[in-house]
């Protein structure tokens, strides 16, 4: 191929990725401005004209985008949970995993949208018809499967003392309401500093645990 037969190809390529790669930021700025409306007014109570406004479009130009609200609320709840620089507990094993999840708050405090999203939508959700129930539901069902996978490590690795099944998952629910627990006391007072609070507590529940080796 000579190099005049080259050009037009590489143009076309130029003109399709400039619309394409628009495209993206302005639906990840959608997403960031509905995460945030979300985490404020919960499902029912933000707009997607509170949405549109916040941004500068049209109502329809959401629509565009993701067809319905349901549809959007849907993309913004795929999208926090699809955050790489989120700690993930299964990456590691036993105090590590259960040292890593509560790491997680340095994230937490530079995401308030998100954690807004997240503490306002698992309240509204409880109702089945919520258009984020499943998800939320199955949110919770995979945190207390990874916790108790990371306490019933801990006890074989000999770092905290033997639980029975029962207690593993009363531990690791108590972990997940510690978390938001404390994030929604930080949502309530930013003055509080959710990273040391963290830390102290969930530190005080391996000691606890560990206390009789």
């Amino acid at each position: 191929m000579s190099a005049a037969d080259a050009t037009p190809t590489t143009s076309a390529s130029k003109t399709t990725r400039g619309p394409y790669s628009t495209g993206i930021a302005r639906r990840r700025q959608i997403i960031e401005t509905a995460t945030k409306i979300f985490g404020q007014h919960g499902y029912h109570g933000g707009s997607l004209r509170q949405i549109a406004d916040e941004i500068g479009v049209s109502a329809s130009a959401l629509i565009r985008h993701f067809g319905t609200k349901a549809e959007l609320f849907t993309a913004v709840l795929d999208h926090s949970d699809s955050d790489k620089s989120k700690v993930s507990i299964t990456e590691n094993r036993g105090m590590t995993a259960l040292r890593g999840f509560a790491a997680v708050t340095h994230i937490n405090v530079h995401n308030r949208g998100l954690v807004q999203l997240l503490l306002s939508t698992a309240s509204e959700s409880t109702d089945p018809d919520h258009p984020a129930h499943k998800f939320i539901a199955l949110r919770y069902s995979q945190l207390l499967e990874n916790l108790s996978n990371a306490f019933r490590q801990a006890c074989e690795d000999g770092e905290i003392r033997p639980l029975s099944e029962s207690e593993i998952e009363h531990e690791a629910r108590g972990y997940i309401a510690l978390m938001d627990g404390l994030g929604l006391q930080w949502l309530i007072d930013p003055t509080m500093d959710l990273e040391a609070t963290a830390e102290h507590v969930y530190e005080g529940v391996l000691r606890r645990l560990s206390a009789d080796l």
